[in-house]
């Protein structure tokens, strides 16, 4: 399965995503890593170009890995996934593969994400240069709504009830999970 992490800048989707790859048979592919290691400094781009350049590489990355275990489920962080057409492509690209996909939505209040915003700017913890206030507010004003089947998560709750809730979510589509007590 190809697991969409949605959501605005500084919404939780990576501590969630890392979070339940601990619980289940998971890999998280983060974008904003896969940018770094493809990009010298020089050559990186807060684009879309470039960011639909490394979603193809973390689907062509999905696949490989479920060639090798179906069980696992893949984790698609690092992108808001604000635009209908990155969420189309990443479901087409399942129909593709004959995998499954599903869609988590991180939201939080506003306050809490440009709180995590500044302590990962304040702290340098994040990859992505670009993730500011600006940036979370550019993306919102933009945002098309998610169409399709999806699970939202308010991350101003527990982590755990965030983690237990999605667990939940991805056996009701899939039927079973096997998941790690972890």
């Amino acid at each position: 399965m190809i697991v969409i992490m949605a959501g605005l800048p500084g919404t939780g989707k990576t501590t969630v995503a890392r979070a339940l790859a601990q619980r289940l048979p998971g890999a998280v592919l983060d974008k904003d890593a896969i940018r770094a290691a493809l990009f010298q400094p020089a050559h990186v781009e807060y684009s879309l170009a470039q960011d639909d350049f490394c979603q193809e590489i973390m689907l062509q990355t999905a696949a490989y890995l479920l060639a090798k275990d179906a069980e696992l489920h893949v984790l698609l962080d690092g992108r808001t996934f604000s635009r209908r057409y990155q969420r189309e492509r990443v479901i087409e690209f399942c129909m593709q593969v004959g995998s499954t996909s599903a869609t988590l939505e991180c939201v939080c209040a506003e306050q809490t994400a440009l709180r995590r915003l500044a302590e990962a700017v304040a702290q340098n913890t994040h990859p992505a240069a670009n993730r500011t206030p600006e940036l979370y507010r550019q993306i919102r004003k933009a945002w098309e709504p998610i169409d399709h089947p999806k699970l939202v998560l308010d991350t101003d709750a527990n982590l755990d009830s965030c983690v237990d809730g999605a667990l939940r979510y991805l056996i009701d589509r899939t039927g079973d999970v096997n998941t790690h007590n972890a």
